[in-house]
């Protein structure tokens, strides 16, 4: 089943995706309660829109994020490809504990959006897409092994991490995560699909599904689920080592092999793969887990955060 989060005319409504048209779940405008109530309560209430639910046409929508605000954001590293080719830029080697931690930093659960405009990093040049899959937990608990942190999981979506890099890159030199950096958009969507539309194709550690990215038309990024080296169950379990994962928590895989500019240009060159800029549209593409398109606008301008007599 695919859910829905989206505004028609002003109105933010949930449904569920029926071919080309959505069904409205009568009462409800955010994925996040609906969750909450537990995968019974969610089936039930997409089972009710699809046998008779208002019918609306999904090109006549503005997709939003299904989760307008999730309890937490915790976005990982998961993939071997990506890290690699950082290391390897910077003149490294694979380090092994990288294989036997998956790390991961907390991100701002207010900057989520869904399709549509979505700002650049305030003072950043170098803007950046970050191509990801998201899972989002339906089953809280406390430290979980990885089989119980699979079956925790009751959809994804696509996830796509914007980032300002020039901020981040100075923000890293002092040895703390990336905050400004990484805060001001991630945008999730457009669908939520639950985990049993996904099962057909599990492998080892991900599904046999491809991720593709296009800046205005032009594919820029290609690699499968596949290849992800740790589970979102691992990520989960790790996730709740001596603390909680609780329902509407989003947890992103890392940037996929090929995902981001950053990496595109050192592997490439920046000519052939330059920085976002306002105007520029990126679309993502997920087998199973929809189209979600954005189109890049200017940032806010950054204003001073000391004090005007420091």
């Amino acid at each position: 089943m695919k859910f829905v989060r989206f505004d028609q005319n002003g109105t933010v409504k949930l449904g569920v995706v029926d071919g080309d048209q959505y069904r409205v779940v009568d009462g409800q405008d955010d994925l996040l309660p609906l969750i909450q109530a537990g995968e019974q309560e969610l089936r039930a209430a997409g089972e009710k829109a699809l046998n008779g639910g208002e019918a609306v046409d999904a090109a006549s929508v503005r997709h939003l994020s299904p989760l307008a605000t999730p309890p937490t954001f915790r976005d990982f590293y998961a993939f071997e490809q990506h890290v690699k080719a950082g290391r390897k830029w910077r003149g490294l080697e694979m380090d092994p504990l990288w294989y036997q931690i998956p790390v991961f930093y907390f991100s701002n659960p207010y900057a989520f959006r869904g399709e549509g405009d979505v700002p650049a990093t305030p003072g950043a040049s170098n803007f950046d897409f970050e191509l990801e899959v998201a899972a989002i937990v339906g089953k809280g608990g406390r430290n979980l092994t990885a089989e119980e942190g699979e079956d925790a999981v009751i959809g994804y979506a696509i996830l796509n991490d914007w980032s300002g890099r020039d901020i981040q890159h100075e923000e890293m030199k002092l040895s703390m995560g990336p905050v400004k950096g990484k805060d001001t958009s991630t945008s999730l969507g457009p669908w939520f699909v639950t985990k049993d539309e996904l099962e057909p194709y599990r492998t080892a550690t991900g599904f046999d599904r491809t991720l593709t990215l296009s800046v205005n038309g032009r594919e820029y990024s290609r690699a499968n689920w596949k290849d992800v080296y740790f589970s979102f169950g691992e990520m989960v379990s790790y996730a709740s080592r001596g603390t909680e994962v609780r329902p509407g928590d989003v947890i992103g895989s890392g940037t996929c092999g090929t995902g981001c500019i950053l990496e595109l240009s050192r592997t490439h060159s920046s000519e052939e793969y330059p920085w976002l800029k306002p105007g520029d549209e990126v679309v993502v593409e997920i087998e199973g887990l929809g189209t979600q398109r954005s189109t890049i606008v200017a940032a806010d301008e950054p204003l001073p955060f000391r004090r005007q007599d420091a």
